[in-house]
């Protein structure tokens, strides 16, 4: 009896240390890196600081040590066993059971798990992926939105895992009812992404408390909204301040200078993206109407204001309007602002669409997206459809968010340069869709291409410059040409380049310039340069 007993014994000791697997636990980040390699006498020896630096050697990430508090709860974690620690992989190695090692997944500082036994990782990415919940919103199922999404080529951003996250977008509208609690924006709070606003037009933090209109919220569902497998709007990940200028009681200029106390509040709380899906011609007050000429641009308050915001490094995107052949209204006539037309599920103009016209100093209307049916969220948490290019308009706003995070070194200018270049229509705009309809996949690719061309070895000097400006630029580069854009793109200069031949620019005026360098048949490289 006591001989079987002990085989018992035995058979489950061997079953305990068979289920015991070793495994490499490797972490998303160390939270406290900057401050402590700025600081590095708090992570190394006097002795080693002074090696490193007798050697050139770049004291970087690798020398901080693993954060402890990822530690701590990695060794409260049941079943879990940790034996080592690595600063340079940032990671713990760990024993326990599969199961309790694969439960370390649930927690978000946790990027990725190695078993030393190399079978048990195939099988985990099987039955356990990492990104598991990641990979199922950015997979999307699109259901109602799946022709406004993919119209713009956008889905395939969202595979790459570029959906905003990380970028800032300001809504500037008429009112934002239930985006507090309603469940399709769920995701959005959940995510810490909600930041709210603020209420212009009765002067309080208590964004949502309006009940004037749900135009606001219908307008961020487009690039917010997300219900799965029915709903995903354009940007689900990015940053969300709301903030409401418009008085649906009544038309008065009052509201353009709200809406600019919006868009400078916007740009001191370091907004990447806005989008406003309103517009201004016609005023209660008949006097205070703008004539079609007025409506050039630089004229009327907003649109003057719209152009410093893009000199700031703004990204603008406002809806052309619902006139028709009456002409957009402002700020959309504005330069620095990409104003978006409407077309239907099968890429045709719609007649709504407010037309440009050669009143405008630039093109009007920019590019064009779905605003025939488009699909929204309702205040009263209700997939619908509505018509209008105040949908067409975020539709778009959240595909650039998405962009801008795929390209965060492209200035706001490249950005915009890149969504009208990969329209369907670039090389013959029109006054109804502009440029055409952007394909974002091909707005990616010519920004790619053009940051790689940026790491070249360009300078230019000097920079701020009087009278004139010098580029060096690589040998291997044999045909470029010149042309100096001022920040809104007009053209004020082109010639042929020569590296290190200097090219005269003391007839412009005083301010910031755009520089495109054309190479070959490439992808053109834009630099800032500021005449002084």
């Amino acid at each position: 009896m006591k001989t079987y007993f002990f085989l018992v014994a035995f058979f489950l000791y061997q079953l305990t240390v068979i289920a015991q697997q070793d495994a490499w636990i490797y972490f998303t980040d160390k939270p406290n890196a900057t401050a402590l390699i700025s600081n590095p006498i708090s992570i190394l020896s006097q002795a080693s600081i002074d090696r490193k630096t007798n050697h050139s050697i770049v004291i970087d990430e690798r020398d901080v040590p693993v954060h402890e508090a990822y530690i701590a709860q990695i060794k409260a974690s049941t079943g879990i066993t940790y034996k080592a620690k690595s600063k340079w992989f940032n990671a713990l190695h760990v024993r326990g059971t599969e199961m309790d090692i694969n439960s370390l997944l649930t927690y978000n500082f946790v990027e990725e798990i190695i078993f030393a036994d190399s079978s048990l990782n195939a099988r985990m990415e099987a039955v356990q992926d990492k990104f598991q919940v990641e990979s199922s919103l950015i997979n999307f199922t699109y259901g109602t939105t799946q022709n406004q999404v993919e119209m713009l080529n956008l889905d395939e951003l969202h595979l790459a895992n570029y959906t905003g996250d990380g970028v800032v977008v300001a809504v500037i509208d008429a009112g934002f009812p239930n985006v507090n609690t309603m469940s399709a924006f769920e995701r959005l709070r959940a995510a810490g992404n909600l930041m709210g606003g603020y209420d212009f037009v009765d002067r309080t933090d208590a964004v949502y408390t309006s009940t004037s209109s749900q135009h606001g919220t219908q307008v961020l569902s487009t690039m917010a909204g997300f219900v799965q497998d029915q709903y995903v709007g354009t940007a689900p990940d990015a940053t969300y301040y709301l903030f409401r200028t418009e008085d649906v009681a009544s038309e008065n200029p009052v509201e353009e200078s709200y809406w600019l106390e919006a868009v400078e509040r916007a740009d001191s709380l370091g907004v990447h993206v806005i989008n406003t899906s309103l517009g201004y011609k016609a005023y209660d007050n008949s006097n205070y109407s703008y004539t079609s000429t007025q409506l050039n641009g630089t004229t009327t308050y907003s649109s003057k204001g719209a152009n410093i915001a893009f000199e700031k490094g703004l990204i603008l995107i406002n809806s052309a309007g619902n006139s028709g052949a009456s002409g957009i209204a402002t700020p959309a006539d504005a330069a620095g602002v990409l104003t978006v037309a409407a077309v239907d599920e099968d890429e045709n103009y719609v007649s709504f669409s407010s037309q440009g016209s050669a009143f405008q100093l630039t093109q009007k209307p920019d590019v064009a997206a779905r605003g025939l049916g488009s699909y929204v969220i309702n205040s009263s948490n209700q997939i619908s459809q509505s018509n209008g290019t105040s949908f067409s308009s975020p539709i778009l706003a959240g595909a650039v968010a998405s962009l801008v995070q795929a390209l965060p070194d492209a200035t706001n200018a490249e950005i915009v340069a890149y969504v009208r270049e990969s329209a369907s229509q670039y090389s013959n705009p029109d006054f109804f869709i502009g440029y055409g309809i952007p394909d974002f996949q091909a707005a990616l690719t010519l920004g790619v291409k053009d940051q790689l061309y940026k790491q070249l070895d360009f300078q230019i000097f000097p920079n701020p410059a009087k009278s004139t400006i010098i580029i060096k630029y690589p040998n291997s580069i044999t045909n470029a040409s010149l042309s100096i854009h001022t920040i809104l793109g007009q053209l004020v200069y082109k010639s042929q380049l020569e590296s290190m031949k200097p090219v005269n620019i003391e007839a412009l005026s005083k301010g910031l310039y755009l520089l495109k360098i054309h190479i070959e048949n490439q992808k053109s490289i834009i630099f800032k340069v500021l005449k002084e």
